[in-house]
């Protein structure tokens, strides 16, 4: 006979005897009932912890997922009574005009490897809280001291949205750009002074020396990366398989073994008057000489969005060059100067009168077909007529270009360190969209074949088609007649850099034009709050671990605490009545025997010797 026991808590057991059939199968329905529902509790058991996690785990990475997405959709009224929200004011002092930017954010969740969750604050009627004055700050150069009552009217509609008390740890940050830039120091920083004397008498934000500045080119560049691929989400870091990654050397840690990351996206922005571009260098570059070396510095930024400088996952090293003279309209009148001056001087050696009058006009082959325009330069007029021939304009630009035969370099023959075009994406902004969609109506996902075809069926058209139909409102609404008329330039010009200048492939599929994300319009004033707040959250984090280093405990769901106590109730229960169970077999059995010898003869032990009488 085998006996086999076991505590739960009670002892209990089952035997097999080598003649007969197991005593399992002679146990009274009770037992088995009781039996199946251990087995159900087991199962059920197994349940919660293996199929009801996946689900809320994948609920949970589903979330995480769309959480930038939530974020930049969120049209909701900031609530300005959460004594949680921390708030940041930023003023762009642009060349014509000031605009403030208000920002909040939640406390920040003590992960020292996340960063602040920036938003724009929105008022009680959704609206983002945002205002514009002009002109520019750089008119005041000549009279600083009146750049405080000047600016003044922006600090107060932004007192007027954060709470009275949370002014004293609001910061406030006063970058100017364009306009500043090409003012002398000694003026620029007269207005300075003066913003930094006066500004802290009337309003008690956070606001100190640093805080107010003249920004670099490449600064903006900078600011404008970060905003865009904050919204992004490409600075949140991922286990998941699906999301795009990239090996990155960081820059200070050559001797440490790669890292990989979240793809961060490049950004093309044209506007009228110049051209940036700015993406990350994730890899160490090489230079073809110590000048170009002497060049780079001055275009790559090393930076860290961490709030731990030891920490080296958000360190990244970005390329931002901007290119003056290369907006769409500042390439037109490079254009039509070189036009003017080689007519007139074909004229005189030839004697020929090309472009003196309507009758006899330049035939300008980067207008659409059949469109009249005119050149205007020292009280001459030039008269142009197009012929809509795209391949012939993109050839004649070609030069405007200015490319050296050197290696890894773009426009002006300024250095480009190789970009990965098989594990890269970029989003165009401005003419970039403007070319692809006001006219065309193919903005978004770029295709070089499609536009090229779409390009030249433009150009090609006649001019009075081409008022047809924008008389009956088939362009996009915001587009206008000069829109019409110089389309055929900024095409070819837009593709000529982007192919030409900058070396991307035709067949390159990963450039996305837009002029918003996710419907909003990212501004550069957000990638400068989150840079400048960078800090912000070690004081979060030392709060956190104060509180204990098993916090993380505190993150379990809801749903799994209730789990736990009713697998713990039903493990008590059954134990109870397998207990109960237990007893009342061992009365049964002594009633049955009726000797305590035959009870330990059934245990499947010698029984007890008993003195005699």
């Amino acid at each position: 006979r085998i006996s086999i026991s076991c505590l739960l808590p009670a002892s209990w057991h089952f035997s097999i005897s080598p003649v007969g059939c197991p005593r399992i199968l002679n146990t009274t329905l009770r037992q088995i009932v009781v039996i199946g529902i251990l087995a159900a509790a087991v199962s059920l058991l197994y349940y919660s912890l293996v199929v009801i996690r996946n689900k809320y785990g994948r609920a949970y990475r589903d979330k995480r997922f769309h959480r930038y997405l939530a974020r930049v959709t969120d049209t909701e009224a900031t609530d300005t009574n959460n004594p949680n929200l921390n708030y940041g004011i930023v003023v762009d002092c642009g060349s014509s005009g000031s605009r403030i930017f208000v920002y909040c954010w939640p406390r920040h969740n003590g992960n020292p490897h996340d960063l602040l969750d920036i938003k724009q604050m929105r008022d009680k009627n959704r609206k983002p809280v945002v205002m514009k004055i002009k002109p520019g700050i750089s008119e005041f150069a000549s009279s600083p001291e009146k750049v405080s009552d000047y600016i003044s009217p922006l600090l107060s509609f932004a007192a007027e949205h954060v709470p009275r008390a949370k002014h004293k740890e609001t910061p406030l940050y006063i970058l100017c750009t364009a306009g500043m830039r090409i003012l002398p120091e000694s003026q620029q920083k007269a207005i300075l002074e003066d913003l930094l004397t006066d500004i802290p008498v009337h309003f008690d934000f956070l606001f100190s020396d640093s805080h107010a500045e003249v920004i670099s080119g490449k600064q903006e560049g900078v600011y404008a990366w970060i905003g865009i691929n904050f919204v992004l989400g490409r600075f949140e870091h991922t286990d998941d398989e699906d999301e795009a990654i990239v090996e990155v050397h960081v820059p200070g840690s050559e001797n440490k073994e790669a890292i990989f990351r979240k793809r961060t996206v490049g950004i093309l922005d044209m506007g009228g008057v110049s051209t940036q571009i700015a993406y990350e260098v994730p890899k160490t570059v090489s230079f073809a000489s110590s000048q170009q070396e002497e060049v780079a510095k001055n275009l790559l930024a090393e930076f860290n969005l961490g709030c731990d400088a030891h920490q080296t996952e958000h360190v990244y090293r970005v390329y931002v060059a901007t290119f003056l003279g290369f907006g769409g309209n500042a390439a037109r009148q490079r254009y039509e100067d070189s036009l003017f001056t080689s007519t007139v001087l074909k004229n005189r050696l030839l004697g020929k009168q090309t472009g003196t009058t309507s009758d006899s006009p330049y035939l300008d082959p980067c207008l659409p077909l059949d469109a009249q325009d005119e050149i205007q330069q020292n009280g001459q007029t030039m008269h142009l007529r197009g012929t809509g021939d795209f391949n012939l304009c993109r050839e004649i630009i070609q030069p405007f270009m200015n490319k050296t035969n050197e290696t890894q370099t773009s426009l002006n023959g300024v250095y480009q360190p190789a970009v990965h075009f098989q594990n890269s994406e970029f989003y165009g902004f401005s003419e970039f969209y403007y070319c692809t969609e006001d006219v065309l109506r193919m903005g978004g996902d770029y295709n070089a074949a499609k536009f090229i075809k779409a390009a030249k069926d433009y150009c090609a058209t006649k001019w009075s088609v081409l008022r047809e139909r924008f008389d009956r409102g088939l362009y996009a609404s915001h587009a206008d007649l000069h829109r019409l008329k110089y389309q055929c330039f900024k095409s070819a010009w837009m593709y000529e850099v982007f192919h030409s200048g900058f070396s991307f492939p035709v067949s390159y599929s990963s450039l996305k034009t837009a002029l918003q994300v996710y419907d909003k319009e990212v501004q550069w004033t957000l990638g400068a709050i989150l840079y400048r707040t960078r800090f912000l959250p070690l004081r979060d984090i030392q709060q956190e671990n104060f509180r204990g280093s098993h916090s993380h405990w505190r993150s379990f769901s809801f749903v799994y605490n209730h789990y736990l106590f009713f697998v713990c109730f039903l493990v008590v229960l059954l134990s109870i009545l397998l207990y109960l169970l237990r007893l009342r077999r061992i009365h049964r059995r002594m009633l049955r025997n009726g000797s305590s010898a035959s009870l330990w003869i059934e245990e499947g032990l010698p029984p007890q010797k008993m003195a005699g009488p």
